[in-house]
């Protein structure tokens, strides 16, 4: 588990680098997308996680089972997704840019709903116009995320806390660290935005599970 979590902590810079490209080339007057505002921080409590419902346990894990959607209400997102390996660099891979529409996960660390973290990747944005987790900024603690699964069931998350980083200070093992529950990241670009390099954070989203559809 603490390998894979380390592994899956290069897709923060991969990302970084694969998005911005829409408002590179339109400029910041495109509606960049929506950043987390400090209410809607977590904390370092000693539970897993982040934000007051920290201490939470939530509800039971469920078995291992690959995810195949991901569905997040409030943000309008329904999105299929996509396993991640590792690049020769032991990078995690993401998904194809040219997909608008998909997400991906690191499909060799937990399962969504299996007691651990489970990592969610997406773009923000490509050449044509923004990608599946724009308004990923916009969540704010209480909310619902799902991740339908191949067994049938739905996990259902609800929102910790949503953070923004800048790549040059990410809290890897605030982000990555093992979890006693089910837990949940969703990652995307973010943060400062620079014309010349793209963003230069991520938007990371906290959550946990609270219940199975």
């Amino acid at each position: 588990m603490r390998r894979s979590l380390n592994v899956a902590i290069a897709a923060v810079t991969v990302l970084a680098l694969g998005c911005g490209v829409w408002l590179l080339q339109h400029g910041t007057a495109s509606s960049p997308p929506p950043q987390p505002s400090a209410a809607q921080a977590g904390g370092d409590g000693p539970g897993d996680g982040a934000g007051p419902a920290s201490g939470d346990a939530g509800a039971p894990a469920l078995p291992p089972s690959p995810p195949t959607r991901i569905t997040i209400p409030s943000i309008k997102v329904d999105a299929p997704l996509t396993g991640l390996g590792l690049m020769k660099d032991g990078s995690l891979e993401v998904p194809p840019a040219a997909r608008r529409d998909l997400a991906g996960w690191y499909e060799s660390g937990t399962t969504p709903g299996d007691r651990g973290t489970a990592i969610v990747a997406g773009h923000v944005d490509n050449a044509e116009g923004p990608s599946v987790f724009y308004a990923l900024g916009a969540l704010q603690k209480g909310q619902r995320i799902e991740v339908r699964r191949t067994d049938g069931r739905t996990a259902v998350f609800t929102v910790d806390a949503v953070e923004v980083y800048d790549s040059r200070a990410f809290p890897d093992d605030k982000v990555y660290r093992a979890a006693k529950r089910p837990e949940l990241r969703v990652i995307t670009c973010g943060g400062g935005y620079s014309k010349k390099t793209g963003y230069l954070g991520n938007v990371v989203v906290f959550a946990h599970l609270t219940g199975v559809v």
